[in-house]
């Protein structure tokens, strides 16, 4: 099948059960001839970051819950074993006749998704031996030091911070401080 007849459509799934989905439908394009039909199966995902326990945590979540994105030539049975998938509800807007997403929806839905992956590696920043930061989580949160060490690959700094008139080195996140 040509790429130029395949058309985006979306899949009505279970709320939460969008990885089930999208893994039993990637496991049957492996084992059956529906590889043929589809060319992609998306879950529109965003990451989301969160402080637990004075570490930030990055945890990815579905921003359409509910639904999946699939690429595909809905001809012949296709449609059926969609339909018949566990955790699958039905294609939207209705489940006797699916109809494609437009051009323009496809866009914004992927170029969202690629605006939100681009904001997660924003919040990576750069910090340099010698600049000033002020810590803003944990137990020595809005005191001030400067920045003595630099880990990128772990997220760590390195930072003196004057506690009490005396100088004391603290090992902290990247989450953990903001540049003043």
């Amino acid at each position: 099948m040509t790429e130029e007849r395949k058309k985006w459509y979306v899949l009505r799934s279970v709320s939460g059960k969008e990885n089930k989905v999208k893994e039993y439908l990637e496991s049957e394009i492996k084992k059956t001839d529906l590889g043929k039909y589809i060319s992609q199966v998306l879950i529109p995902t965003e990451k989301t970051f969160t402080v637990r326990n004075g570490k930030k945590v990055m945890k990815e979540r579905a921003y359409l819950p509910g639904y999946v994105l699939i690429e595909a030539e809905l001809t012949g049975e296709v449609i059926h074993e969609l339909k018949n998938i566990n955790f699958v509800a039905g294609f939207l807007p209705n489940t006797t006749n699916p109809q494609p997403l437009k051009e323009s929806e496809v866009k914004r839905i992927l170029g969202t998704m690629d605006e939100l992956e681009e904001a997660g590696e924003d919040m990576d920043m750069k910090y340099y031996v010698g600049e000033n930061v002020k810590v803003i989580s944990g137990p020595f949160s809005s005191f001030s030091g400067v920045v003595e060490e630099v880990n990128d690959e772990r997220k760590k700094l390195k930072v003196m911070v004057k506690i009490f008139g005396r100088k004391q080195l603290l090992e902290l996140s990247y989450m953990q401080v903001e540049k003043e």
